[in-house]
């Protein structure tokens, strides 16, 4: 579903409100008056072109957001600003799915819930995470063949080796 412009609603003023929080949301406030560009140029740098992109899409006011590795390409401190802003986009009521390759432990416990395929697209899991992805690795415990994870372990890369 997209912003219907002949809703009474969709005033001016309204749409103001919706693209300041949405910049506020993706912590673009600050460097809202920059041109895009280049960060050779003076302009966005990659990460926060990345968030531009995905505030674009958040003006439209869908209500499922599809994104295809976010964090890819980010540093740390990148990542996980873009999955601050997606979490603050999930509590708006919206769906968020993403995909993502070998996340960080920080950036896999962003994650509300997982699903996880197998080769050939046989479902492995599906369902929330819980604290320190807890659902998940009791889930995967449970067969005997499956290794224990480790202390401190990434759960994310634990699951795809196990």
């Amino acid at each position: 579903m997209r912003l219907d412009e002949t809703d009474p609603m969709v005033t001016d003023e309204n749409v103001k409100q919706f693209v300041d929080q949405t910049l506020e949301m993706l912590e673009l406030t600050i460097i809202q008056d920059l041109q895009v560009g280049s960060d050779l140029t003076g302009g966005l740098s990659f990460e926060q072109r990345k968030r531009l992109s995905i505030a674009v899409e958040i003006v439209a006011n869908p209500s499922i957001l599809f994104l295809d590795e976010p964090t890819s390409g980010l540093d740390a401190r990148a990542a996980a600003i873009v999955m601050r802003g997606l979490k603050r986009i999930a509590q708006t009521g919206r769906a968020v799915c993403a995909t993502i390759h070998q996340p960080s432990i920080a950036i896999f416990n962003d994650f509300d819930s997982l699903l996880l395929l197998k080769r050939g697209g046989e479902v492995v899991f599906f369902g929330e995470l819980g604290d320190g992805s807890k659902n998940l690795i009791d889930y995967l415990e449970r067969y005997t063949s499956t290794p224990k994870i480790k202390p401190g372990e990434n759960p994310a890369t634990w699951m795809l080796t196990t």
